[in-house]
This record gives C-alpha cells, structure tokens and sequence, in this order.
C-alpha cells in the first residue's frame, strides 16, 4: 500500500507553549496550520508515520534509520526537561527498508549511532499528531515511527532512497504517511539565528511556490551551493519526499509560510489527487448538500481523460459503500469521481448513508478502469490483475481487481454473478485493468 499522504513541517522548539511562553504567538498561522494538518494526519489512519529528521543522526555517505524497539526524548537543551516524547518504532519497516535499501545499493540501514533519545526536529511533528491522536479519542495515539537521519549524498541519492520508502510499504502493505520535518532558510533577516543572505528570501519564495503547486520533484534539481548560502535546513527531507511521491498525481496545498524571527517556516501538504477529491467531494455534499464544482489545480489526466471510475469506502476496515461506473459517462475523470463518491457514500443500498460525524473515520480509495475487452474462458483472467465483468441479456455484474478475501478466478466471477443475478451457466465475460488510487 503506497503513502496515504505527505507533509513539510517546521520544527522550532518555540512552537511548544512551554518553550515559547508566549513568543509562539509570532508564529500562530504555523501553529494553526500545524494542528489542521495533524488532524488530516488521524484522519489518513496511518499505521506508521516516517519521519525524516534534519537533527536525528547524519553521515556523509549513509542513511541512518533508527534501531530498536522504542524511543524517548526531552527538551532539556531548552529548558524544559519535564517536556518528554515517546515513541515505538516500526522494527519490521525498518528491517524492511534496510533490505531493500542493500538489494539497491543505496547506503542506508541501522548501523552506526544507536541514537538513544529522540530529536527536537521528530519530537515537535509527533507531539502535534500524538495530540491530535488523542483529541479524536483514537486507541492508536500511540502510532509506531520509522525516523531516519539524513546525509551527505546528492539531493539525488535523496530522491532514490525516498521511491525505496514508497517502496517498502507497497511491499508490507503498509499505510504510511509522511512527515518532512525541516525548516527552510535561517538568512532571511539580520537578526534572524545567522546573517541576511539575498539567497535566503529566493530560496523560500521558490520553495514555497513549489509546494503550493505540486512541483517537489524539482526540489532534486537545486544546486547544492545555492541552498548551503541560503542556509536552509530542510531541503534533503524534502528530496526523500519528492522521491517516495514520484509517479503519484498530485493534490498539493502550502497552508502557511512565515519568517518573523529569520527563520522560514513552511506547512504544506501532499495527498493523491484522485482520493483526495473523492473525500472532498463526498465531504462537501453531506455537508453542503450540493455537488462539488471541479476544483482548480487538478492534474491535466484528470481533467481530459474519460473513463469508468470506483469509489470505495471503508470504515475500520470493513466496506462502507462503493459505487462506480464501468465506463465514462461524465466529462471527464473528476467529475466522474464527484459523481460517483456522492453515489458511494449515500445512495449504495447495501448501506445507509455516511454521516457528517463519520467523515472522520473514512478512507476512501478511487479505482480508474481501462476499456473492458471480451474473453473467452477464465484462464484469461488474473484475481490480481483484472477485474471482471459478467453479463447475460440485460443483467450486468462487476467486480474489482485485488479486493480482499478474493483470492482466486472462480470465486471472483462467482461474487460477479451473484451481483448481475445471473444463475445461468451460459454467460459473457470481459475483463478490465485499474490503476488504484489510494
């Protein structure tokens, strides 16, 4: 299972009230777009959260991914020792991603420091989310963490080991999300933590323009000696990022920026278009009681291309309504996934409507459908890769690729059957790829 989302996030110390005793109000756009992004954050159920930290142990050559079974740390360097974080690590990722990185030949894994106490840069994101966590009074608060130190390889490296990540939790099946923490120029004022440099103010007005629109991959294109005279923090965060969300269609939004103290501060987040429009667009109607109108900024693909879509919800696990269309009858793709993510969450009869206050535990996944072709027989078929569709007369039945609990071709088109109402022996058959949005 790939990210269920991504996010940039600042990490100065006196953001916390107890460190910042009342100088955090310089920086309240911050906080709030902090706790807005820690509430989508509970609203993913992610079941690790990846951290990558500025400040967890660095090497020049190599990754660092913290060992062990579990984590604690505080905020004595700033005063504050009674401030403590803790938290579990996710040993199975990261015995995971050790192996992978190897078979790649990315130099990354657990050995080195064994960093026995959490960092400022991982510590700030987790108390926000673990926060956030226990505001919605969710048992998982106590979410596992995978957080990894950076390097001094090129942003490139970066990028690779990021699509490793990615990688790693298709191959576990793993919801993950993560978090880039990082600050971006420290030279943007005199009296900011070190000297105004003119490469400080450019450097965060093209990031940040890069975040608001989608464009991270750019962020492994920067020359390394602009950004060290910017005197940034985050950037090779931000290049694991770009790296792990290469391939995915883009829903991006940069929910604040600000520098009062010298400092560039930078919220912004990153989720697939296709779900995120679907959540949207279901959100939207139950609480407004009109369709969305089609959003700016939506990949071209989704704006030019017709073609039959899925929407499917699930509530802890189990399918809360799912209603799609075999080809496209809308527009185009996003107007077919406003549709149908209505359909899905109100008028699947299997289901009564989705309430406002079951928004929260939704996940929504958007299937995108290929022209369905005729077959002849079932060896054609393939339960992972290719959906089916069975018909007799008028009667019509469909049934996903992939699903859960349907393991082989015959009770695949056996579920079918029994959807279109078809006892017959003698029926058609056709089958269709998806490309799953998650």
């Amino acid at each position: 299972m790939p990210i269920a989302g991504a996010f940039i996030v600042p990490h100065p110390p006196l953001i916390l009230p107890e460190i910042g005793r009342g100088e955090q109000r310089g920086i309240q756009k911050t906080i709030d777009a902090y706790r807005e992004i820690s509430d989508e954050i509970v609203g993913m159920h992610p079941e690790t959260l990846v951290i990558l930290s500025p400040h967890a142990a660095m090497y020049r050559d190599y990754f660092h991914i913290s060992p062990g079974k579990k984590a604690k740390g505080d905020f004595s360097r700033y005063g504050v020792p009674e401030l403590q974080v803790e938290a579990s690590y996710d040993e199975e990722f990261t015995e995971a991603l050790s192996a992978m990185a190897g078979i790649r030949r990315i130099a990354a894994g657990k050995e080195g420091e064994r960093e026995p106490e959490l960092d400022h840069a991982t510590m700030i994101p987790l108390r926000f989310v673990q926060e956030a966590f226990k505001k919605a009074n969710r048992k998982d608060h106590e979410i596992q963490i995978v957080r990894i130190g950076l390097s001094g390889l090129p942003f490139s490296e970066h990028g690779r080991f990021g699509k490793c990540i990615a990688d790693t939790a298709k191959k576990l099946e793993r919801r993950i999300v993560m978090i880039a923490s990082g600050d971006l120029s420290h030279r943007l004022l005199d009296r900011g933590p070190y000297e105004y440099a003119k490469e400080g103010p450019e450097y965060d007005k093209q990031v940040t323009a890069m975040m608001a629109e989608g464009r991270i991959r750019e962020f492994l294109d920067f020359s390394e000696d602009f950004c060290e005279k910017a005197g940034e923090c985050g950037h090779r965060s931000f290049s694991i990022m770009a790296g792990a969300l290469e391939g995915i269609p883009l829903a991006s939004k940069l929910l604040s920026y600000e520098g009062p103290f010298g400092v560039g501060y930078a919220v912004a987040s990153f989720q697939d278009a296709y779900t995120a429009l679907a959540r949207e667009a279901l959100t939207y109607y139950i609480r407004k009681g009109e369709r969305l109108e089609m959003p700016c900024g939506l990949p071209d693909e989704m704006k030019k291309q017709r073609a039959g879509a899925f929407v499917s919800l699930k509530a802890f696990g189990r399918l809360r309504g799912c209603i799609g269309t075999i080809r496209g009858v809308q527009e185009n793709v996003a107007h077919e996934i406003i549709e149908n993510a209505v359909s899905a969450g109100l008028y699947d009869p299997r289901f009564y409507p989705v309430k406002e206050e079951e928004l929260k535990d939704i996940i929504c996944t958007v299937d995108v459908l290929s022209e369905a072709e005729p077959i002849q027989s079932k060896e054609e078929l393939d339960v992972k890769r290719y959906g089916v569709i069975v018909s007799r007369g008028n009667k019509r039945g469909l049934l996903l690729p992939n699903l859960e609990g349907v393991d082989t071709v015959e009770a695949q088109i056996e579920i079918a059957l029994q959807k279109a109402g078809i006892e017959e022996e003698d029926f058609d058959m056709e089958r269709f790829e998806v490309v799953r949005h998650y």
